[in-house]
């Protein structure tokens, strides 16, 4: 079995200035989206699927498949892709948008669109996110050994320091697990940063600076699901645009979807721990430092250059 790799493309990165999942940052213009790939293909996936949005689909789409168009899976056969369209009024029956709203309904919605062309274990990650060789290889084990299961789910959790941006605050989910190693709770902190005295500072969910274990486990939106997923969210949404399908910004986010699977006891989440250090754009200023990493990677025969050829 192949897992397929879900990519969250649909974002256009407000805080960065553009597109950043065309951007190119790799020696030879590669983007962080043509590095994850290469990642998952070797760590065994046999499938991309692109949410994006309506407006640049066709570019997207173009560019994708003439860059790939020779790319191998590791058995050999050819890697497989499928674009998907997140838009606002993608919601089900009975539910009237509100025409003043114009934000996305959020990751978990954004997975919700490729419900109908994913049957098999999946991940989920950012187009914008680097998370390093191992992710991928912890993960697409993880994936592989639950071919067969349902309601058991997993979260690939980077180390708080791994995580962090010399160019400002950032937020993050903070992971708390029981003693199995289950998921038990995601609290969002924002403003997290490393101060001067040499210790983690954030924001928790009430809005208190406190100071942050650096060696906590937090999520970057890297997940594994059983196709089961689907339907257990798609109802959990539902319950949510009961709350929400008049509110202008209230977005529907993966970690909110899997809390009440927890609450429900619906689904289980295995957080699992990967030594990869995390890095990414989340602002214009973080853009040189991420060129200069993947520079470095060539030069150290980490990855090909070109990556593609």
């Amino acid at each position: 079995m192949k897992p397929t790799l879900l990519v969250l493309a649909a974002g256009m990165g407000s805080r960065y200035g553009g597109l950043k999942q065309m951007d190119g940052l790799g020696p030879n213009g590669e983007t962080i989206i043509d590095y994850s790939i290469y990642d998952a293909v070797q760590a065994g996936f046999g499938k991309v699927v692109y949410i994006v949005r309506e407006y640049f689909r066709e570019e997207f789409e173009k560019t994708v498949r003439e860059k790939y168009k020779d790319v191998k899976c590791v058995d050999g056969s050819p890697l497989e892709f499928q674009f998907v369209v997140q838009e606002l009024n993608k919601i089900p029956e009975g539910y009237t948008l509100n025409p003043e709203r114009q934000k996305p309904w959020g990751t978990a919605h954004a997975v919700l669109m490729a419900k109908d062309v994913i049957k098999e274990p999946f991940a989920v990650i950012n187009g914008d996110d680097y998370y390093g060789k191992d992710s991928f290889r912890i993960l697409g084990d993880w994936l592989r050994a639950h071919e067969n299961t349902k309601g058991q789910y997993c979260i690939v959790g980077f180390e708080l320091d791994n995580t962090l941006s010399e160019s400002g605050g950032v937020s993050r989910g903070i992971c708390t697990a029981d003693a199995e190693g289950e998921l038990t709770h995601v609290e969002e902190h924002h403003n997290i940063a490393l101060a001067q005295d040499g210790k983690v500072y954030g924001d928790n969910s009430k809005g208190e600076k406190v100071v942050l274990d650096g060696k906590a486990l937090c999520s970057m939106n890297m997940w594994g699901f059983t196709p089961d997923y689907f339907c257990k969210s798609s109802e959990i949404f539902k319950g949510f645009l009961d709350k929400n399908i008049g509110e202008l910004k209230a977005e529907f986010y993966i970690p909110y979807a899997i809390d009440c699977m927890i609450k429900a006891e619906s689904a289980r989440t295995e957080l699992l721990s990967t030594p990869s250090r995390w890095f990414g754009v989340t602002f214009k200023e973080d853009r040189p430092g991420v060129v200069a990493k993947f520079q470095e990677f060539a030069d150290k025969g980490i990855y090909p250059t070109p990556l593609y050829k």
